[in-house]
C-alpha cells in the first residue's frame, strides 16, 4: 500500500513541477544538444531534452560550425532575435515560431528551401552557399540585407523590400532581377547569373555594383553618381560611360565588347584599380587628362588615351592622297588602309584600285573597323587646258578648298599676284608655293571678290577675279 501510494506521489509532483515551468524541451541531435551543454543551458549527459525555461528566454544563440545536422527544438528559443547557424550539415530549418527574429545567418548548410514569411521582424537575412531554389521575402518587409549567392535560385523577388541596403545574390541562375523599388540600395552584387538587363536609375545611393559574369549587353550607370566601385567583367557590354560616377575609384570591364570607353569624370586621379583588357575592338579610351600617368591600368601596353570622343577616329588607320591636277586621266593607285567610295561616309558608288578617272570630283577613302570609322578624300581635277584657275574658295579649315590655288599641267606659269579690290598687293605665288588660305599679315581677310595677274613664261599676263567665301 506504501509503495502504491509513493509512486502515485512522485508522479504528482513530476506533473506539478511540469506545471510550474519545468517542461523538456526535445532536442534530438547530439552535436546542438552538446552546444547548449557548452553554452549553459543544459546539463549532461545528452538524453535529447534541455529545460525549456533555460532556452525560452535567449536573445541571440551563436552555433556556427558544429556539425548539427538537426535543429530541433529551436522552436522553443521563443524570444530569439539573432540566430547564427552557419556551416553545419542542416537540410531543414523550421524557425516560424521564432516570430520576434531579427538577424538569421544559416549559410553554409546543406539547405533546399527557408521559410521566412511567419519572422516579420527580419532584417537580416544570409542564407548563402545552400542549395535553395525559392526564397519568398515578400513579408518581411523591414529586410535590409540579403545574402543569398551560391544557391540554386531561378528568380529573386525583392519589390516588396523597399528598405534593402545590401543585396548579395551572386552564383545563382537568375535571368531578370527588378531593383526599381529598393531605392536605398548601396550595395548590389549579382555577379555569375544570367542577367541581360538591369536597370539601376532609381537606385541613386549605390557605391558598389558587381555584376561581373552575366549576359549584360548595355549598362546605364549615369544616375549613379555614389558609385565607387563597379566590376562588369565578362559581358557583353558594347560601350560603358561612367563619366557622371565622380567618386569610381574602381573599375573591371575587361573580357566584353567595348568599342566605347568613357572614363572622363574628373576623378582619374584617385583611381586604385583600372582594367579595360581583352576588349579586342576598343582603340581609344576617354579620359581626365591623356598627359596624365596611367601606367597601372591594365592592359599596361595601352595608350591611345583622348580626351574627346571625335578624337578616337584618329585610331583607325586610313590612307591619304594628294589632290591631282591632270588634263588627262587618273588611275586610282592601290590602298593599305581604307576603300574607295564617291560619296562621304563610304556611301555612293564604290571604286576600286586600278580604275581609271576621266571626270573631275572628290574621292573619298572610307575605313571602317567594328567601333569606329576614318576618312580622308582627295580631289582630282582633269582641266582641258594648259592651266585651272578657281573661281571660288572657302578657308574655313574643313578640309575642302581651303586654299586658292591655279594648277599649271604644262608648267607654264612663272608667278601669281593676288589683290584687294583696292590693288593692294597680298600674295605672291611662285609655281611651288602652296596656295593663298585667305589670310594677311595674319589677319583674315573677309568675304570678297579679289583678283589676281598670272605671268606666264612667255611673259604673257592673264587677269581676272575669283571670290574667297567664309
Amino acid at each position: 500500500m506504501w509503495a502504491l501510494t509513493r509512486t502515485y506521489l512522485f508522479s504528482f509532483v513530476i506533473v506539478l513541477l511540469s506545471c510550474f515551468g519545468f517542461s523538456q524541451t526535445y532536442v534530438p541531435d547530439d552535436n546542438f544538444e552538446q552546444a547548449l551543454i557548452n553554452l549553459g543551458y543544459d546539463t549532461p549527459p545528452l538524453d535529447d531534452n534541455v529545460p525549456t525555461t533555460n532556452i525560452n528566454s535567449i536573445t541571440n544563440l551563436n552555433i556556427d560550425g558544429l556539425n548539427i545536422s538537426d535543429l530541433t527544438g529551436i522552436e522553443d528559443f521563443l524570444a530569439l532575435e539573432m540566430l547564427s547557424c552557419q556551416s553545419n550539415t542542416l537540410t531543414t530549418l523550421n524557425i516560424s515560431q521564432n516570430v520576434n527574429l531579427s538577424q538569421l545567418f544559416c549559410g553554409n548548410n546543406q539547405l533546399t528551401g527557408v521559410d521566412v514569411s511567419q519572422n516579420p521582424n527580419l532584417i537580416i537575412f544570409w542564407c548563402e552557399s545552400n542549395q535553395i531554389n525559392n526564397l519568398d521575402i515578400s513579408q518581411n518587409t523591414n529586410l535590409i540585407s540579403l545574402v543569398c549567392g551560391n544557391n540554386r535560385l531561378s528568380r529573386l523577388d525583392v519589390s516588396q523590400n523597399t528598405r534593402l541596403n545590401v543585396l548579395l545574390c551572386e552564383n545563382n541562375q537568375i535571368s531578370s532581377l527588378n531593383v526599381s523599388q529598393n531605392v536605398t540600395l548601396t550595395r548590389l552584387q549579382c555577379d555569375a547569373n544570367f542577367i541581360n538587363n538591369i536597370n539601376l536609375t532609381n537606385n541613386i545611393d549605390l557605391s558598389i555594383f558587381t555584376c561581373e559574369n552575366n549576359d549584360l549587353t548595355r549598362l546605364d550607370l549615369s544616375a549613379n553618381t555614389f558609385l565607387s566601385r563597379l566590376n562588369c567583367a565578362f559581358n557583353n557590354i558594347g560601350e560603358l560611360d561612367v563619366s557622371n560616377n565622380v567618386r569610381l575609384t574602381e573599375l573591371n570591364c575587361s573580357h566584353n565588347n567595348l568599342c566605347r570607353l568613357n572614363l572622363r569624370n574628373g576623378n582619374n586621379a584617385n583611381v586604385i584599380a583600372m582594367n579595360f583588357g581583352f576588349n579586342p575592338d576598343l582603340n581609344c579610351v576617354i579620359v581626365d587628362n591623356p598627359a596624365a600617368n596611367h601606367s597601372t591600368w591594365q592592359p599596361l601596353s595601352f595608350s591611345n588615351y583622348v580626351a574627346s570622343l571625335n578624337d578616337c577616329s584618329n585610331f583607325v588607320n586610313i590612307d591619304m592622297l594628294d589632290d591631282v591636277v591632270t588634263s588627262t586621266s587618273y588611275t586610282l593607285p592601290f590602298l593599305v588602309y581604307g576603300d574607295y567610295y564617291s560619296e562621304s561616309g563610304g556611301l555612293g558608288v564604290s571604286l576600286s584600285a586600278g580604275d581609271i578617272i576621266t571626270s573631275s570630283q572628290t574621292i573619298y577613302i572610307y575605313n571602317e573597323t567594328a567601333c569606329d570609322t576614318n576618312e580622308s578624300s582627295f580631289n582630282v581635277l582633269i582641266i582641258n587646258g594648259n592651266y585651272y584657275i578657281p573661281k571660288f574658295f572657302t578657308p574655313n579649315n574643313d578640309g575642302y578648298n581651303d586654299i586658292w590655288q591655279v594648277y599649271d599641267t604644262t608648267n607654264s606659269i612663272r608667278m601669281v599676284n593676288i589683290f584687294d579690290r583696292y590693288g593692294k598687293l597680298l600674295k605672291t605665288l611662285i609655281p611651288s608655293a602652296p596656295g593663298w588660305d585667305g589670310n594677311f599679315n595674319g589677319q583674315l581677310l573677309n568675304t570678297d571678290d579679289y583678283w589676281y595677274t598670272i605671268t606666264l613664261n612667255s611673259g604673257e599676263i592673264i587677269r581676272g577675279h575669283f571670290t574667297l567665301k567664309r
